[in-house]
């Protein structure tokens, strides 16, 4: 039984962290945080900017750092970034501290929509069709060690937010 109540999304850039996050934090009646906005309010710079004028590691620092900063909260929906569990202890930490959901997608799920938001995520806006195709098979591929190590995986294509929010409820025993 998790002790707190805390629900970290974890997934990929682009598989709806945030959307799905917004919506299921509603349902619950609990509070709702965005990681990237985080980050951005603490930097006072948008994530593009920090990873073009201090670069990823720094980036992967403060992600850190303020995830760890949530632990006294409680009745939170965390939206993580897709690297997030990749870094650091970070997995190992969600774990200790709250329930990990998984936002599972194929690749070609995931580049039909990146390929609409590409200019807006650093790691991908210098990539065309065909590089960005083989960027998600190789990152998805290499991150799915953390990723599938959540305790809830679901499809995060055509999502039922309410049949989450039953199985959240379930699996919190609230």
């Amino acid at each position: 039984m998790i002790d707190s109540h805390i629900i970290y999304i974890i997934g990929f850039m682009g598989s709806g962290k945030t959307t799905a996050g917004k919506e299921l934090a509603s349902l619950l009646g609990w509070s709702f945080v965005d990681l990237d906005g985080k980050i951005e309010e603490h930097t006072g710079k948008t994530i593009p900017e920090i990873f073009s004028q201090n670069g990823e590691d720094y980036f992967r620092n403060v992600e850190s750092g303020l995830l760890k900063d949530f632990k006294a909260e409680t009745n939170t929906v965390i939206s993580t970034g897709g690297g997030t569990p990749c870094h650091s202890d970070n997995m190992d930490y969600m774990l200790k501290t709250g329930l990990t959901l998984y936002l599972k997608m194929t690749p070609e799920q995931l580049k039909s929509r990146l390929s609409e938001s590409n200019g807006e995520r650093p790691l991908i806006k210098d990539l065309d069709t065909r590089r960005l195709q083989s960027f998600i098979e190789e990152k998805l591929s290499d991150r799915e060690k953390w990723y599938g190590r959540s305790e809830i995986v679901v499809e995060g294509n055509n999502l039922d937010i309410n049949q989450l929010h039953l199985l959240v409820k379930s699996r919190l025993r609230i």
